[in-house]
């Protein structure tokens, strides 16, 4: 059984006992957090749509990361305008639990 959830911007299909990473939560490490809105879920029948109001997904938070750094230099030509900048996504790392289709 898999579900397809919206986590922030970005979408994710999850299977339970998958770890996952996610945009950064503001809950501890070792907190049970539930992800909604699910937008499908592939079991023994495909359920979508507005079957699935009350659907949600559980996830244990088991720690932090970051991403990998970017780089980037922006300049004008003939201004002498340079400017480097960096930056480093920070993410959650959840394990799913529980997948539940029922309202």
């Amino acid at each position: 059984m898999y579900a397809v959830i919206r986590v922030g911007t970005s979408q994710e299909r999850v299977t339970e006992g998958q770890v996952v990473r996610v945009d950064l939560r503001s809950e501890e490490v070792g907190a049970d957090v539930q992800f909604q809105p699910v937008l499908l879920v592939d079991g023994d029948d495909v359920v979508a749509g507005p079957a699935l109001k009350g659907a949600t997904v559980t996830a244990k938070i088991i720690g932090e990361e970051k991403g990998p750094k970017i780089r980037a230099l922006t300049y004008k030509a003939k201004a002498i305008q340079r400017r480097r900048w960096g930056h480093r996504q920070h993410y959650s790392t959840v394990e799913i639990t529980k997948i539940s289709a029922k309202a």
